[in-house]
């Protein structure tokens, strides 16, 4: 489920298809965010899920896969 929204999240934001986004893809290589997107995917997960990530925690998500296990770490 978190993976889903995570998913509509990126494609909003980096304006790409859901089916690019898998757990391993990364944000700056893969999908070719800069700073800011990353910032505004950051934004719309605390939004959604209702959590707030530190901003130490968050300059180590990397992969989609990292924003995933960041937002089960807060959600717990």
């Amino acid at each position: 489920m978190e993976f889903e929204k995570l998913q509509e999240i990126i494609a909003d934001v980096l304006n790409v298809s859901k089916d690019d986004i898998h757990m391993e893809t990364t944000f700056v290589d893969d999908l070719g965010a800069d700073s800011l997107d990353i910032f505004q995917i950051i934004m719309g997960i605390e939004e959604e899920f209702d959590i707030e990530i530190d901003n130490d925690e968050a300059e180590k998500i990397v992969t989609v896969g990292d924003a995933i296990e960041q937002i089960k770490k807060v959600v717990e």
